[in-house]
């Protein structure tokens, strides 16, 4: 066997972290997906409450941290409506309070927020363009929660929409009791 080939059989039978640099900063945790979804109502204001009892414990420094955000308006073979020659508007928010009504990012319960804007003209839908306001995605580390209840609520404009639903990616991680319950805190 020539050293050329030697040293690559050795390179190969050699165990991974050996080879390359291990990365010391991935996650402690495998992420995970929390699933939601709430009905719209017309036009009028709705939310549900999404349960983190399971993940989140301030008093045992356990938090949930958000990592990435994908909404999907209505279902899969939702056909949207809207009226002639107008401009409706679905939109979503995640908060960290209970909500009468949608509020502006400046409200510091707001975790993620969007919307979906469609145009219609006399024959059919000529536009549709979605926007995420914010989302834990476009932050450096996402967004830590310490509350065991985050709330999702949708409204929009005209009754185009039957639905709307998130899928979160996350990982839960420890912090100390102080800095968990004053999080907890921040967040109520």
């Amino acid at each position: 066997m020539s050293g050329g080939a030697g040293q690559l059989i050795h390179a190969l039978t050699q165990p991974l972290d050996t080879q390359t640099k291990r990365d010391d900063t991935m996650a402690k945790t495998d992420s995970f997906f929390i699933r939601a979804s709430t009905p719209t109502n017309g036009t009028t204001y709705a939310q549900s409450a999404v349960d983190l009892g399971s993940y989140v414990d301030a008093l045992g420094k356990s938090v949930l941290r958000i990592h990435n955000i994908s909404v999907e308006y209505g279902g899969p073979l939702s056909a949207y409506a809207g009226a002639v020659n107008s401009s409706t508007q679905s939109s979503f928010q995640l908060t960290t309070q209970s909500q009468t009504d949608m509020v502006n990012v400046t409200d510091r319960s707001v975790i993620s927020s969007g919307s979906l804007a469609i145009a219609t003209g006399a024959a059919n839908v000529e536009m549709m363009s979605e926007a995420l306001n914010i989302a834990p995605q476009d932050w450096t580390k996402g967004y830590l929660v310490a509350v065991e209840q985050i709330y999702l609520g949708v409204d929009q404009t005209f009754d185009h929409c039957d639905r709307v639903s998130i899928v979160l990616e996350c990982t839960v991680e420890t912090l100390s009791q102080s800095a968990a319950m004053a999080l907890a805190l921040s967040q109520q």
